[in-house]
Order: C-alpha cells, then structure tokens, then sequence
C-alpha cells in the first residue's frame, strides 16, 4: 500500500514541476509574444484607459481626450486639426499614430520611465503614470499666416528660428482632421479609405515627406560652393559666361528666363535668376565640391529627424558635367523637401551655421514638471562665415531690386531667392513655384526667422506661375507674423 502512495506521490510531484515549469515558459519566455500577439487586446485596453497627454502649441493643448464610455475608454481629440496635423499627426485606435504623437507616444501615453516620480517606480507599483505633456517649438500665429497663406492649395511651408534650430511653422496643404481617424469602427474605416485614395494626398505631410525640384532657389548651394571654393572671388566682377550656354558634351542650350545674362556676374546672376551663369558656375566648381556643398546644407542625408524623420533630399553622386550644370539650377535629379530649404536659407542667415531643426521644445509630466529640454546643437558649418555675408547681401538684393520684390516688409531687412520649378517628361508637367527668404528686424542683432514655401498651383495659368508672384507673398505674411509674435 505504501508503494502506491509513493507512486502516486511521484506521479503529483511530477505535474506539479511540469505545471511550474509551463508557468515559467508562459510568464517568462512567452511573456513579450503574447502581450504582442494582435488577439490580445489587454494592451489595447490598458493604453486606452487612461486620457492621453496633450501636444502644446505656445503653451496651450492643441489635442485633447474624451470619455467615450466604451472598452477603448479615451479617444483622442483636436483641436483646429487641419491647422496642426503636420504637427501633431494622428492618435488612432485603429491605425496607430504618426508624427509627433508617434515620435512622443512614450510620453503621451504615460509609459515614458522618465515621468514616474523614482526609478523603477513602474515596475515596482505595476501602475501606469498620467499622460505627459509635449510643448512643441511652433508659433501659432506663424502656422496660422502659413495655412491661409497656401488657401487649401497643395504646396507646403516650413520656417525655422535661425539661431537656434525651432520649427516655428510646419504647413502642408491639402490637409485633413486627424479627429476623425481616432476612434473605431466603419466611420473611421472608410475616412482613412478616402484620405488615402483622395488625388490630392492631404496625409502626405509635404513639408518633410515631399521633396521637389527645388529651382532656382537652389542656386544659393551653388553660389554658396562657388564662394567657399574660389571659384568666384568678386561677387560683383563679370563672369566668362556665354548665353545662350551649351551644356557640356552636348548640343543643348540652357536658356534664361531674365535678359542680360551674359558674363553676368554671381551678384546679377542671383537677383535676375541667370541659369547659364550658375549652371556654368556648378560645373566650376565640379561634382566633388558641390556634392560637398550640399552635404553641409544637409541634402542627401536619411538620418535628419525633427523628431518625426524627414525624407532625404537629393543631390546625385555621380553625374556628367551636362546633367551636374542642370542641378547646380535645382533641376535634373535635385529634389529637397520645404524643411531642407528652409535649413539654406536658415544657414545664410545665421552667418554659415547650420543649427539642427527641431520641433519638440520640452516634454513634461502631466503635472508641468520638465522632464526633458531640446538643446540647440549645430548640424553643419554649411558654408564660411564670410560668403554667407555675400549671399546674405546678395538675397536682400533680391527682395530690394529683383524679382523677390512681394516679399518685401517695410523697416525688416528681407533677404530671398525666387524659384520656378520644372517638372515633368519634357518638363510638361504645371511648374512648381517656390521662395525661400529670412528676416531680420532692424534693433536685433539676427534675424528672426527663415522660410520656405513651394506652392503647387494646377489651377493657375502656366505663364502666371513664379515663386515671386504666388510664394512670396506667403513668405512675407509668415515673416511678419513671427516678426510681430
């Protein structure tokens, strides 16, 4: 009898290691693919049991949660969403989140160690911490000047605090209220349907996920390389420039828009917009020392981050002095997105140094208490202090007596350089029009701000499109609004 008690004993204590070691494998080993598996909503739940922190812009919540009473108790709100969505992006229970609610979820969902009061307090108490609070670098008075500026046309605006790197505007249009893709169900369903198959893209974020041919507003890379190179000495002397310019190794003429640019110089070259000069002067200056240049100013880089990522401008590693003298002019295979613009003008602003972009100021807990700071960091020194002097001259010259003139404001010091933009097999596509400047008020010792706008206008006369006409005028009511701010 005392055999089969032992028996039987062996046999429990058996299961009972074997119950104890599926425990270990499913608590421990299994833990991490079971909280991650799609069937298990208790993530899901948790997440949305809590309201989520807000996004701050000028010290107030531009998002905001409500109670819905359902399973996914708190759904995120907006507040002007179109205005902001290039800002904030979405915060959707069913499809995720993007942009700053993407790159801060950490700290909006509560789940950011930083925010508990001690280390390790989450994994002691197993409590999630309130939603934190992100203050993001943008003026609204600016975002605001720059969304009625573009009128629901599809361009898109970026502007950047030279000295320090802040976004003060980041405007895409065509856009859309992230609102509507936060909670779930059909409703959601089909607006994320029609957002994505809508022609006109207004979720394509065209100020850091667009990148076009830049134009004419890329010749200041080019004068820029020109200057540092020595390529140009004078910036007012004559160049051996010929016009009409055959590109090299062909018999294709680059012609000009402006008259009178033949042996124009760099200075008359960049305030009437010569493309043979600055075609002539890329080729000068040759693929190495450009693609250097443009490195400075940030093109082709994948890793820029504000903190969203931002598309990788382009300038080509290897091309034939035709095809080099055809983007040394923003054409060819150049593309640069609104924000890299707006870092070009930002760099000659700031008298050659390229501050890195940014757009989230702090974040905090939900109670206000910092938790982190963005510093200022430089990016690059793009160029010598000395020939962003010249370019910072010869870009106010542009706005005083060429073809900038609409963003001129009266008693601010604006510098600027128009582009028109051709796209398109045999350039056929409706041009792009674009304008890239800075201000600076007469009592500070910097200027305040620079901007980029590209405006993609299908409904406007071909003839009638110049990022003089229809850009300007935008950058200018953006300028003045920080200006004023």
């Amino acid at each position: 009898m005392i055999r089969y008690i032992r028996r039987a004993a062996a046999c429990c204590l058996l299961l009972l290691v074997a119950l104890l070691l599926n425990a270990a494998r499913v608590q421990v080993f299994q833990a991490d693919s079971l909280d991650d598996n799609p069937a298990n909503r208790r993530k899901n739940i948790a997440r949305y049991d809590q309201a989520r922190g807000n996004i701050l812009v000028d010290g107030k919540p531009v998002t905001g949660s409500k109670d819905t009473g359902e399973q996914l108790r708190w759904e995120r709100t907006y507040t002007q969403g179109p205005l902001y969505a290039p800002v904030t992006g979405y915060a959707s229970q069913t499809y995720g989140t993007a942009f700053v609610e993407a790159a801060e979820d950490d700290v909006l969902s509560g789940t950011d160690p930083m925010l508990a009061p001690f280390p390790f307090w989450g994994e002691i108490t197993r409590k999630q911490q309130p939603g934190g609070q992100v203050a993001t670098t943008i003026r609204a008075a600016a975002q605001q000047a720059a969304y009625r500026g573009l009128g629901g046309r599809r361009g898109a605006v970026a502007a950047i605090e030279p000295a320090t790197g802040r976004i003060l505007a980041l405007v895409s249009s065509p856009s859309y209220d992230p609102g509507l893709l936060s909670g779930t169900g059909s409703a959601v369903a089909d607006t994320w349907s029609g957002l994505n198959s809508a022609t006109s893209q207004p979720m394509l974020n065209r100020a850091i996920r667009q990148t076009y041919p830049p134009g004419s507003t890329f010749k200041i890379v080019t004068a820029a390389a020109a200057l540092d190179a020595g390529a140009v000495t004078d910036i007012d002397a004559p160049t051996d420039t010929p016009d009409p310019y055959v590109l090299p190794g062909t018999s294709t003429t680059l012609p000009n828009e402006a008259s009178g640019c033949e042996d124009a110089s760099l200075a008359e070259a960049i305030r009437v917009s010569c493309n043979t000069v600055m075609a002539g002067l890329g080729v000068k200056v040759g693929l190495a020392g450009m693609l250097d240049t443009a490195g400075r100013f940030g093109f082709n880089d994948k890793g820029i981050r504000i903190p969203s990522p931002v598309s990788a401008s382009n300038f080509d590693r290897s091309m034939s002095d035709d095809q080099l003298a055809l983007s040394s002019i923003g054409q060819f295979d150049t593309r640069a997105t609104p924000l890299q613009m707006a870092m070009v003008a930002s760099a000659v602003a700031n008298g050659g140094d390229l501050n890195r972009p940014h757009l989230v100021e702090s974040t905090a807990t939900g109670t206000g208490s910092v938790v982190s700071q963005t510093a200022t960091r430089s990016y690059q020194q793009a160029m010598n202090p000395a020939t962003a002097m010249q370019l910072q001259k010869m870009m106010v010259d542009v706005v005083e007596n060429g073809t900038g003139g609409n963003a001129a404001i009266p008693g601010v010091t604006v510098g600027g350089k128009t582009g028109t933009a051709q796209h398109g097999v045999g350039n056929s596509g409706i041009p792009y029009a674009w304008f890239i400047s800075w201000a600076q008020k007469p009592d500070a010792g910097q200027a305040g701000v620079a901007v980029a706008v590209v405006v993609e206008d299908s409904q406007a006369r071909r003839g009638d499109i110049t990022g003089g006409g229809l850009a300007a005028p935008i950058a200018r009511s953006v300028m003045e609004a920080v200006l004023r701010d």
